[in-house]
């Protein structure tokens, strides 16, 4: 075993766990999820089948990765944050066949919040930032900061997470990277 389980963790058998991944307390990994290399699994995760995790991700405690879920490498999940996977749930309507779920996808580098909520179906983008408690139903652009119920765009990020002012269509974070706005996007121009 090249990966860390904590012994109450159960991680069922056929799931791929990359090399120096720790996974802590009474956490569980279905059969046929994947996760790469150096991932931290929080207390009490849960790792649903079909969900791919890249390399370097963190998920704190009491988070839940259901199928349909695909998360890129370095991506955050804060403490309690919530995916879901169905847009119409019903008790007596079970949706629960892979055909059901909505695929949601976290692309590299970005980060949620504590008690944020990602309706299924949307992709935060590269480096983006979902603030605590902000409920997200629609996509997030590449290094855009949301908040907010609905969320909403309140600003840009910088990949190393700090706000970025522009003076027009330019910005230079402290950390020396230099980004540029066209379009209501961000793009960024030069890199450390």
């Amino acid at each position: 075993m090249t990966y860390y389980a904590h012994p109450t963790a159960v991680i069922d058998p056929g799931a791929e766990i990359g090399t120096d991944s720790k996974i802590w307390h009474f956490s569980h990994v279905s059969p046929t999820a994947v996760i790469g290399e150096r991932c931290s699994l929080g207390q009490n995760v849960y790792i649903g089948n079909h969900v791919n995790i890249g390399h370097g991700v963190k998920i704190q405690n009491n988070v839940s990765v259901y199928e349909g879920v695909y998360l890129e490498d370095n991506v955050f999940c804060g403490p309690s944050m919530v995916f879901t996977n169905v847009l119409t749930p019903r008790s007596a309507f079970p949706r629960n066949t892979s055909e059901d779920y909505r695929r949601t996808v976290v692309k590299k580098g970005a980060s949620i919040g504590a008690n944020a909520t990602i309706v299924c179906g949307v992709t935060i983008g590269e480096s983006a930032l979902v603030a605590a408690g902000a409920v997200v139903h629609r996509d997030v652009p590449p290094y855009a900061l949301y908040a907010g119920v609905p969320a909403k765009r309140i600003g840009w990020v910088c990949e190393c997470g700090l706000t970025l002012e522009f003076g027009g269509t330019l910005a230079v974070c402290s950390c020396s990277r230099e980004y540029k706005l066209d379009q209501d996007r961000v793009h960024k121009m030069k890199e450390v």
